[in-house]
């Protein structure tokens, strides 16, 4: 079953609000088993909500439209389906009666305009409203169905789960349609969107002629790197599963180390349970991104099993008095090196982890904004280092580096215990 979500609002137009609204009902009706290939926004219009809708049901099962259920002469949603099924509105005593209750229950007197809310077009289903004054539809229009819900975040969830989503299934069951659809995420760091793409396009394309079952998607995720999501859609949760870990090993093939994780995993808490396997303590030595890595590190629970400290040595005089870097320039390899053997000496820890380099947005010693180099020194191998060049403001090359850094740990690790 196909449903559409429409957004009704001009203020998400205009960029006032973000539409948070559709991707939480994307994400339900996923895993619900229901299908949703198209999403609208809408502004407060008559004509282009009746649009909106007409084209929704013209290429799917039905439609969920939130927004545009309050009393205020823009909330016009009501008006639009009423048009749309080609029936009038009348208003429903019973509603008008307890939106007033719940005035009353407040200490104040029910507006003459909150009257509009209780307007219900002839052939629809009320569904109560249990949080706020705006009372939900569920409109039939012929075999397709419209459900309309109150744009206010809190109130469309309960509403939707407790009276849509039941009604979606019912529907569902009656046409024989008990899929369920699965995602997983896999996780990247290292490679770009378009890299990505075409190292995967073989697979892609096999899946497609094979029936498309399951799909592969990408998201790029900024500092979090780039996201492969795998979706699947079966009978039921056991061989969804099945398809999702399949896949993900195809995957994992193809892009090799540049997978870090999945779903929630992140590449703090995957390297620290590396660190864990390994019985190895963690020392960092950090310039540009001052202490951000180890604020990082520090989130994931139990951190103090396998986390020494870090040392800001963000001055060029603390590296070389604290970390015995040598004098000279401090945003080189050679630093790099220093700082991360220094950090495993003083913290008394088995790898010690650095970073330097220059932030910006001004230049230093000759090396332009988003230079940076990292140090890694590890139990029984040569202290090494990393050199990159990253993008973006100062507040993006410190995050990139932070990842950067953590991501050479871990790839490290894990050749080392696969020796």
């Amino acid at each position: 079953m196909r449903i559409e979500v429409v957004a009704v609002g001009t203020e998400l137009l205009l960029g006032q609000i973000a539409d948070t609204n559709s991707a939480w009902l994307g994400e339900q009706m996923a895993l619900g088993g229901v299908d949703s290939h198209f999403h609208q926004a809408v502004g407060d219009n008559l004509e282009r909500i009746v649009l909106a809708l007409r084209t929704a049901l013209a290429r799917s099962d039905g439609v969920v439209v939130c927004g545009g259920l309050g009393p205020t002469h823009d909330d016009i949603t009501r008006d639009a389906i009423a048009a749309v099924m080609n029936v009038a509105l009348v208003r429903d005593p019973a509603i008008v009666e307890r939106i007033g209750q719940m005035f009353s229950t407040r200490g104040r007197a029910m507006p003459e305009s909150n009257g509009r809310q209780a307007d219900v077009p002839v052939g629809a289903t009320p569904i109560t409203q249990m949080l706020g004054t705006a009372p939900g539809l569920i409109c039939p229009v012929g075999h397709k169905v419209i459900y309309a819900l109150p744009g206010v975040p809190y109130e469309m969830y309960e509403m939707f789960s407790r009276a849509v989503l039941p009604d979606l299934r019912r529907r569902m069951a009656e046409q024989g349609d008990t899929a369920v659809i699965e995602s997983r995420v896999v996780r990247t760091w290292g490679m770009s969107e378009s890299g990505l793409a075409e190292l995967l396009a073989p697979r892609i394309e096999a899946l497609d002629a094979a029936g498309g079952n399951p799909t592969i998607a990408f998201l790029a995720s900024g500092i979090e790197g780039i996201k492969v999501r795998i979706t699947a859609k079966a009978a039921d949760t056991e061989a969804a599963e099945a398809l999702l870990g399949a896949e993900e090993e195809q995957v994992r093939a193809i892009v090799g180390e540049a997978t870090f994780g999945v779903d929630d995993d992140t590449m703090e808490s995957v390297v620290a349970d590396l660190l864990k396997a390994r019985r190895l303590t963690l020392g960092l030595a950090e310039s540009l991104t001052g202490g951000l890595v180890a604020s990082r590190l520090v989130a994931v629970p139990g951190a103090s099993d396998w986390f020494r400290g870090s040392i800001v040595s963000y001055a060029s005089d603390v590296k070389y008095a604290l970390l015995g870097v040598p004098a000279g320039p401090v945003v080189s390899a050679e630093a790099a090196r220093a700082m991360a053997d220094g950090a495993r000496r003083v913290l008394g820890a088995d790898v010690g982890l650095a970073l330097t380099g220059v932030a910006g947005p001004d230049s230093a010693e000759d090396q332009p904004p988003g230079t940076v180099f990292v140090g890694l020194a590890r139990p029984g191998a040569e202290t090494e280092s990393l050199e990159a060049h990253l993008p973006g403001d100062r507040d993006r090359v410190r995050q990139y580096a932070n990842i950067s850094a953590l991501d050479l740990l871990r790839r490290r690790l894990i050749h080392d215990g696969s020796g």
